[in-house]
């Protein structure tokens, strides 16, 4: 097999016989250039590439490593803003317990009860089978938050229901201290009593509406019941008045007195000094006038005068 090149400028033709000696050595010397340099190159290429590959690894390592850092912190302020949060609920219902118990301690006072029957003091003593051989779930996050919700519910509602029993007993100690009861004077005896009599000073029949107690001259004049003082000075026939205002329809008149000690318009408390026992206005000695009302119409006091304790709630007032 022959090769013929041929030289434009000269005009000449050259051939090669592909199969000369000649020919198959430079054609193997060129080859073994060829294969040289491309080991050479591939060679060179992979150790440049050796060295970059652990440099990059690394790199994906150190940005994996960052990444897992920043999901461990954002889980760790979420669990952080849950014990927060049960801490937080923790908080209030321990607030809840502290009024619990103060209340509890007013309405055991306010009830009577004896000393120790509740003791808010301390846990109450509570007891049961042994469940250690029991199977059960671990508490969890949601599980006792649902818990807290439950129990802090049960809380609230107890709150209201002894707040509403604490103003039932009020409301009821209210009404003991508003509801006439007792005598007006400590001493002395009632020398007149309620209703038709014959008056001192004309010899005629006369509505009498109220009770006179004898007493000394001087001697205290108290509020039979709480209430507001809407008359302090003299009145005609009374001489020198106290009338008190006790609410739900209730009105006591004090006359007769020597001297008021209470003005128009004054809180007065049951068993308060209103006045000191005198013969002033329509009288023929120290005694005090006292008279109940109800709705505007005077009533009999020994009906309030004997009696021992004050009304129940729903017979208070008809």
């Amino acid at each position: 097999m022959n090769i013929i090149i041929f030289n434009r400028q000269q005009g000449r033709a050259r051939q090669f016989d592909l199969r000369s000696p000649l020919f198959l050595a430079v054609s193997l010397t060129v080859l073994c250039f060829v294969l040289g340099g491309v080991f050479a190159a591939g060679s060179w290429i992979g150790a440049h590439w050796a060295e970059a590959q652990p440099g990059q690894q690394l790199e994906r390592w150190s940005a994996e490593l960052i990444a897992q850092r920043a999901d461990l912190e954002a889980a760790r302020q979420l669990l952080q803003q849950k014990v927060d949060a049960l801490a937080m609920r923790v908080g209030q219902m321990n607030a809840h317990v502290i009024r619990l118990d103060a209340l509890g301690k007013r309405l055991t006072d306010m009830a009577g009860l004896k000393k120790g029957e509740f003791d808010f003091e301390n846990t109450p003593p509570i007891g049961g089978i042994d469940v250690s051989s029991a199977t059960g779930q671990p508490a969890s996050v949601p599980l006792l938050t649902d818990m807290l919700d439950r129990l802090s519910n049960q809380l609230s509602d107890r709150e209201r229901q002894l707040g509403a029993l604490e103003n039932l007993i009020q409301t009821r100690e209210l009404r003991r201290e508003v509801y006439p009861q007792g005598r007006p004077v400590q001493s002395g005896f009632i020398s007149s009593f309620f209703g038709n009599r014959v008056d001192p000073f004309t010899g005629y029949t006369a509505f009498h509406p109220g009770v006179d107690f004898a007493g000394e001259e001087g001697a205290q004049v108290v509020s039979v019941a709480t209430g507001i003082v809407t008359w302090a000075g003299e009145h005609m026939g009374y001489g020198n008045l106290v009338e008190i205002n006790h609410g739900n329809g209730y009105l006591t008149r004090y006359g007769h007195n020597s001297r008021v000690l209470v003005k128009a318009g004054e809180t007065v408390q049951k068993g308060q000094v209103l006045a000191l026992v005198g013969s002033t206005g329509h009288s023929t000695g120290p005694h005090v006038h006292f008279e109940v009302l109800r709705d505007g119409s005077p009533v009999d006091p020994m009906a309030f005068i004997n009696q021992n304790a004050a009304p129940p709630l729903a017979a208070a007032r008809r």
